[in-house]
């Protein structure tokens, strides 16, 4: 069991939410729901805690009430081998409801934030050559989902 672990707030779709993302990520699962005694808030028997795994790792998510929403400040970062993986996860995250935005980023119909970033992003933005490195990033930076051949051209120059 890891010792840390992410506990995602909804106001009602934990167990909706967690279900879509382990549809997303191959080899992932929901581990545990626990559902309400009649001393927790909500109906006795509803939804309180979804526990699942997204490529091994462990995530919470709490049927908790419209109090709090997610925002951009913590975001899930998704590294994809090629431009078919990060179409693949950019399209089911923002289908019914999701919302794409700048440099990789997007919004899934639940509302959090998503980073979906080929690896050749990464390489190409830490390479030590500065003049290609500064191209790709004004490339990125034009850019909602990320264009792998795109920046393979700016880094070409």
């Amino acid at each position: 069991m890891q010792k840390i672990s992410p506990f995602l707030w909804f106001d009602h779709q934990a167990e909706e939410a967690a279900n879509f993302y382990v549809s997303l990520f191959p080899g992932s699962k929901v581990v545990r729901v626990t559902r309400a005694s009649d001393a927790a808030p909500g109906p006795t028997g509803s939804v309180l805690v979804v526990e699942f795994e997204l490529f091994g790792q462990a995530f919470k998510a709490l049927n908790g009430g419209p109090t709090f929403h997610f925002t951009e400040a913590v975001s899930f970062m998704v590294d994809c081998e090629d431009q078919a993986e990060v179409d693949h996860y950019w399209d089911a995250l923002i289908a019914d409801g999701g919302a794409p935005s700048a440099c990789g980023w997007l919004k899934d119909k639940y509302g959090l934030s998503w980073q979906i970033v080929p690896k050749r992003l990464v390489a190409l933005l830490s390479d030590p050559d500065k003049a290609k490195a500064s191209r790709v990033m004004a490339a990125m930076m034009q850019m909602g989902k990320i264009d792998v051949a795109k920046i393979e051209a700016a880094a070409a120059g």
